[in-house]
């Protein structure tokens, strides 16, 4: 059983990033699905899906969010996600511009979605640290955010047929 009493800092920061993305491609990450009402809880005890348990002892101003690491060593790492995805939703201006941020998201091993002409990408991790990493395509005026902070901003988008999977994790450096 793990013991967790502090919260390591979040999958995308940039200090854990490259540490978690070398642990995912050796086998060893580990994830835990959380609901926003777990989320709140700072005791609890949970299953990881590798079926590793987990004893969360947090204090009580330690605050769970999508993407905190709870565990991470030489061999092994856990990290929180939120079992009901929040999306940014995107509108490239131009074809070139759809290709330019459909190859950014697939080199930042996002998970992907679309909707019509909108690109929806899973947020797994703080909103901002998506948007500064996008930063360079929306100064361009390469790309809209559809979903400004708002009632709803970040829910679930119309469902659609196509579906593009990377990974759990954002991964702040391209190969």
């Amino acid at each position: 059983m793990l013991r967790v009493t502090t919260i390591l800092g979040c999958a995308a920061d940039a200090a854990l990033a490259d540490r978690l993305h070398d642990i995912e491609h050796r086998g060893g990450l580990e994830t835990v699905r959380l609901t926003r009402s777990d989320m709140a809880r700072r005791r609890q005890q949970m299953q990881t899906d590798r079926g590793s348990t987990v004893a969360l002892m947090l204090d009580r101003d330690a605050t769970l969010q999508n993407g905190s690491v709870l565990w991470l060593d030489d061999e092994r790492a856990v990290v929180v996600l939120l079992d009901e995805p929040q999306w940014l939703v995107l509108q490239a201006r131009t074809a070139a511009d759809a290709l330019e941020l459909g190859y950014f998201a697939g080199n930042m091993h996002w998970k992907v979605k679309f909707d019509g002409e909108q690109l929806c990408i899973a947020l797994d991790g703080p909103r901002d640290s998506y948007l500064q990493r996008l930063a360079h395509l929306i100064q361009r005026g390469c790309v809209q955010v559809c979903d400004e902070a708002g009632p709803g901003a970040g829910s679930e988008p119309a469902p659609s047929a196509g579906h593009g999977t990377v990974r759990y994790i954002p991964v702040p450096h391209a190969h």
